[in-house]
């Protein structure tokens, strides 16, 4: 028996109406007039660089042959597009680092705005929160010659001067994205930081009337950044109805307290949450520092690894070091695999989380060797709707600026802007439908 029925929006009960998924027995007049899901942008960064020679594939086109530490995507193959020619700019960690989403140099202290911005300034405006970013390891402190560690802590960057930093601890990740905004204790504190922002908001506006015409920039851009918690106060004061309801139910399982000391667990935790919130149209932009862009983290709880990351990065070509590196590239490569496994499992009825996203996984530098910024490792996974020419080892003219890649994207979430951070040189052929 071949039983269709039309999409009702509603099952009743005593007491209760709940929304209907989407169902295979629906008619395709009901599926087809059902709202189609968001898009969603996704940064996934690891530091440190790859050993070229295990990261760079073999082929170009559809014909390609996946290197071995993208072996564990493979059975993403057909999802991804793997971009190479592309040169970053500046030199070091912490200025690479830096240009990683912003495609320009750290000088002095002022950047950028980062692509996940611009995108969740376009995509953002009807979720709660218009970007989330998280992170595993807590920011560094000293000096990587004239710029200040702390400054590759984050690759998003809100303005030239405001750096986002990522939330490392999975419960206040979750907390933040998900605590009832309604509740009392959430109301007062919005209402106390509402006082703050005013008191904030006046001083500031009594600065501008003495200051001088660098400094009246430096304030806007301050204000910019107040502004948006002004926003984000708004939102949980009077939060917005929803634009899109999972079709998924969601796992909300509140994290336990505390940082867990299990690299793997603390990791999948963090990738847990941010697909929670994307799930769940929280947010559509998540950025995920998967470490701190000068990492030491310690990796010998792998078989084979005996020194921490930013010391094998600087292998020498040495062969037990390139043995090392390439072990730990290939155990980010299974995070990535982890969090593409994580969204491909939600079906959106057009099809999963995954078709539905756009996520950009790769490194600031190429090689850790010589902070080598020519050739960027960088893989594009996901359809975001159909757009994107999946499927493909895209080889870019050598010398590709990486701006040009944050401005093609940039321009398909809607932003319609002539250049990324006055740097790029024009927008990338072959990636976008």
């Amino acid at each position: 028996m071949n039983t269709r029925i039309e999409r009702r929006t509603f099952l009743r009960g005593v007491g209760a109406t709940l929304a209907l998924p989407w169902l295979e027995i629906m008619t395709p007049r009901a599926r087809a007039a059902q709202k189609l899901p968001p898009r969603r942008f996704v940064t996934f960064f690891q530091p440190n660089g790859v050993f070229p020679k295990a990261w760079n594939v073999k082929g170009e086109g559809r014909d390609f042959a996946l290197s071995p530490i993208l072996e564990p995507l493979a059975e993403f193959k057909n999802d991804m597009v793997v971009l190479s020619g592309i040169d970053s700019c500046g030199k070091g960690h912490v200025k690479l680092t830096g240009a990683f989403l912003t495609g320009t140099s750290i000088e002095n202290g002022v950047n950028g705005i980062s692509v996940d911005q611009v995108i969740a300034r376009q995509i953002g405006k009807g979720t709660r929160f218009s970007s989330i970013e998280l992170g595993t390891e807590p920011p560094r402190q000293g000096m990587a010659g004239e710029d200040p560690i702390a400054l590759a802590n984050t690759v998003s960057w809100s303005s030239s001067t405001q750096r986002i930093s990522p939330e490392i601890s999975p419960r206040a990740a979750f907390d933040r994205l998900f605590r009832d905004p309604a509740s009392p204790e959430a109301r007062r504190a919005a209402e106390n930081r509402r006082s703050v922002v005013d008191l904030v908001l006046e001083d500031a506006k009594a600065l501008q009337k003495i200051a001088s015409g660098r400094d009246k920039e430096k304030i806007d851009e301050y204000l910019d950044g107040v502004r948006g918690v002004e926003q984000q106060i708004e939102r949980t004061m009077n939060p917005l109805a929803p634009e899109w309801t999972a079709l998924t139910a969601p796992d909300m399982k509140r994290p336990s307290a505390g940082i867990p000391l299990n690299k793997d667990e603390h990791m999948r935790l963090m990738l847990d949450v941010m697909v929670l919130a994307l799930q769940t149209d929280t947010t559509r932009v998540a950025t995920f520092m998967s470490a701190h862009g000068f990492s030491r983290q310690n990796f010998t709880f792998l078989d084979g690894v005996k020194n921490d990351h930013h010391g094998m990065s600087h292998h020498k070509n040495q062969e037990a070091l390139v043995k090392e590196y390439t072990i730990v590239s290939r155990w980010y490569a299974q995070q990535v695999q982890y969090l593409l496994t994580k969204m491909r499992g939600i079906d959106e009825g057009n099809g999963c989380l995954l078709d539905n996203s756009i996520v950009l996984y790769g490194s600031e530098m190429k090689d850790g060797n010589g902070h080598i910024k020519e050739d960027l490792p960088l893989v594009l996974i996901g359809k975001g709707q159909g757009r994107v020419k999946t499927g493909q080892h895209l080889a870019l003219d050598k010398g590709t600026p990486l701006a040009n890649l944050h401005l093609t994207i940039a321009q398909q979430f809607g932003a319609e802007i002539p250049s990324f951070n006055n740097v790029s040189t024009g927008t990338l052929n072959g990636l976008f439908v």
